[in-house]
């Protein structure tokens, strides 16, 4: 019999214990989900991985750097990016309000920003608490479009009103708010012009706004002549028809079905309870489409690897440096590391996950996981357990009980076809 309670924790969260499951099913699922989407009181387990800190960016200090300075401020701002990507892969594995955790990972992968652009790991980390602080879409729009990060990331710090640039317009629009076909290119234009006049001050890690470079003149935009700048053009998109539902069908896309699109009653039940991200997910998952959804999801690199660290009792935050350079490594070969999305698009889903070479890289990361462990599972059952899985399918099933090894046994679990579809 399918499990609902089990699936909502493996779409909610990054991998439930099986404490956390056992715990689920005796409150039941419309208890879970209030628990999931409204937690209350302080989240215990991030306590144990307090938000990363940062030593001024190296090039701060920097006027007119020799080629040996900038070869060591450049290490130093690797090193920084590698101590913010431990710190949130360690605070995903320890933290007890999962369901707030995923939907900020879910929303760092709409607004997609890398630092392979931005570099500056400051501007990284400001802009995760930025995401953090602010889970209503309609306070998170206001505050990502002035995001430096998201400004050096599409180009914005360039936009003028003598020299216009339209990435961060395009895909404001496009990605961010309404979905493609719901604009023209005209629309663009207009948009890159509301959204000149922003600057970045490095230093603070903070944007400021600077009239010379804006453009007071009207613009014309879906149809509406005003004089829009970056906030009433925020909250004229916002009003839109199209927001509420392109912001639904988003939610649909990462916690329900990559490849179904969303049912209507669905969406529009999603709709009634914009902006608030938090209820928009609560009404979709207690929509009767939710379940039926079973099997339509593939554990994206991150969810299957802080899942596996939280199953089988591991802290990411305390692995050594070498150790967390060779995970990291690995989601890399994978495709999906934290602060670093490939696109503005953000990760892709589904089978994408699902080829020859990224199984190699998932069955060696598996391995090196099942070596950090101390007890391991003997039997395919008390694998099972261990990883929440409902039940191995008997081709699965005959491959796991050919071997006598545990750890063995361990890495063929987390790389099974079972661990990874939800």
């Amino acid at each position: 019999m399918p499990d609902d309670v089990a699936l909502l924790l493996r779409r909610t969260g990054f991998g439930p214990k099986a404490t956390d499951l056992d715990a689920a099913r005796k409150a039941g699922y419309q208890a879970t989900v209030a628990a999931l989407t409204s937690p209350t009181g302080l989240d215990i387990g991030a306590l144990a991985a307090p938000m990363s800190s940062l030593e001024p960016d190296p090039y701060t200090r920097l006027s007119d750097p020799t080629p040996a300075q900038r070869s060591t401020a450049d290490e130093q701002r690797r090193q920084q990016t590698l101590a913010i990507t431990q710190w949130w892969l360690d605070r995903l594995t320890v933290a007890d309000h999962q369901g707030t955790e995923k939907l900020i990972f879910f929303w760092h992968g709409h607004w997609a920003t890398s630092v392979k652009k931005v570099i500056r790991a400051h501007l990284m980390l400001s802009q995760h608490q930025t995401l953090r602080a602010s889970l209503d879409f309609s306070v998170m729009a206001h505050r990502m479009i002035t995001d430096p990060a998201l400004i050096y990331w599409l180009d914005g710090q360039l936009n003028t009103r003598s020299a216009p640039n339209e990435n961060l317009g395009r895909e404001l629009m496009e990605l961010f708010t309404l979905g493609v076909g719901n604009y023209s290119e005209r629309d663009v234009k207009e948009a890159g012009r509301a959204l000149t006049g922003w600057k970045i001050d490095y230093d603070a890690v903070r944007t400021y706004f600077n009239p010379p470079s804006y453009d007071t003149g009207q613009k014309t935009i879906l149809g509406v002549t005003r004089d829009f700048n970056a906030h009433s053009l925020v909250d004229f998109l916002l009003s839109q028809p199209q927001c509420p539902r392109f912001v639904a069908a988003r939610l649909w896309y990462r916690y329900a079905s990559s490849t179904a699109p969303i049912p209507g009653p669905t969406q529009d039940r999603m709709v009634a309870a914009f902006p608030d991200s938090m209820a928009m997910l609560r009404a979709l998952l207690m929509d009767e489409a939710f379940p039926v959804s079973r099997g339509n999801l593939v554990k994206q690199p991150v969810e299957w690897l802080v899942g596996a660290a939280r199953q089988l009792g591991l802290r990411l935050g305390t692995l050594p440096v070498a150790t967390m350079e060779q995970v990291i490594y690995g989601l890399e070969r994978l495709g999906q590391v934290p602060f670093a999305p490939p696109s503005v698009a953000g990760w892709p889903a589904g089978a994408s996950w699902l080829t020859v070479g990224a199984a190699q890289v998932r069955l060696s990361l598996a391995g090196k996981l099942a070596q950090l462990v101390d007890t391991r599972p003997t039997t395919p059952d008390e694998l099972a357990h261990l990883l929440t899985v409902d039940t191995w399918t008997n081709r699965t099933y005959s491959a796991l009980t050919e071997t006598s090894d545990p750890r063995h046994l361990l890495t063929l679990g987390l790389a099974s076809p079972e661990y990874l579809v939800t």
